[in-house]
């Protein structure tokens, strides 16, 4: 059967999640009955992160398989014509019958927000903080997430019993930008709820309420704390997944921006600051890898 592969937007808010759950909002049943109708059949959707409840999306990708052929652009159209306006697919293209969007994803970029002062309009979108945040001392924390690390203290286990707690970060970044606190992390995948805990970790480590050697604490030995720290789900957007070939150029639709007032506002990113870093991912495939959420 034919099989494409999606690149979609969302906003999570109002949804459990994208995993299709039984009484239950999810952002992957939703296209799939949009699916279904166009295609007038049954049709597969799996995605390449299983965003929780609230967790928004500016570049996820999913594999749709169907059985009859369309054109990409007929998909495009006829997927956007009768999805909800929180959902967007941004692009489709063919793919090769053995394309799993999850299993083959060679990494993952999530993008945390903390906004440094109240906003109206971006509330849904970023964690609001009150206590002044040291981005140096969050810097200092960060660099300690990177490489492979048991992250046993920052998993939910309750979701996530039968994966192994070891994980590999390559890159962690905390980026200031007006009003914002951008944390971005790349990795070949999360667990369930593991970018938030990092996330919530960092904001206490700036706070003056966590030292580096505390995380470190954490990262060798299992703690309870992080859980403790969780940061809200409204701050996470998964930015990026990439595969065998693919440019990293992480831009974004829109970002929560500081003007020159201080405030927040939304913005289209055009500039040459919104390109983060651009590269070709060349990696073999593996043939099948188990990935969980952020």
């Amino acid at each position: 059967m034919p099989r494409y592969r999606l690149t979609i937007e969302y906003d999570g808010t109002g949804y459990s999640g994208w995993q299709t759950q039984k009484n239950a909002r999810s952002v992957q049943g939703t296209l799939i009955r949009a699916a279904e109708q166009l295609f007038g059949g049954a049709v597969d959707v799996q995605g390449a992160g299983r965003t929780d409840a609230g967790v928004h999306a500016l570049a996820q990708v999913a594999h749709l398989e169907a059985a009859e052929t369309l054109a990409p652009r007929k998909i495009l159209q006829g997927l956007n014509d009768r999805l909800p306006s929180n959902i967007n697919v941004l692009g489709v293209e063919k793919a090769e019958a053995r394309f799993h969007a999850r299993h083959h994803a060679l990494a993952r970029t999530y993008l945390y927000l903390v906004s440094t002062r109240r906003t109206a309009f971006g509330k849904r979108y970023v964690w609001w903080v009150r206590d002044a945040l040291n981005v140096e001392k969050m810097r200092a924390a960060c660099r300690l997430f990177e490489g492979f690390h048991d992250f046993a203290s920052f998993a939910d286990r309750r979701l996530d019993r039968e994966a192994s707690t070891r994980v590999k970060i390559d890159r962690m970044e905390v980026i200031p930008s007006g009003s914002l606190i951008i944390l971005r992390v790349t990795g070949s995948h999360f667990l369930w709820k593991m970018v938030r805990r990092i996330a919530g970790v960092l904001v206490e480590a700036g706070s003056g309420g966590l030292a580096p050697a505390d995380v470190g604490t954490m990262l060798r030995q299992f703690s309870d704390a992080p859980a403790k720290l969780t940061a809200p789900p409204s701050g996470l957007f998964l930015a990026q997944v990439l595969y065998e070939g693919d440019r990293e150029d992480l831009r974004l639709p829109f970002l929560l921006a500081g003007d020159r007032d201080g405030g927040i506002g939304m913005t289209g990113l055009s500039s040459p600051g919104a390109r983060l870093e651009r590269r070709v991912v060349r990696k073999s495939l593996p043939e099948r890898r188990q990935h969980r959420k952020g």
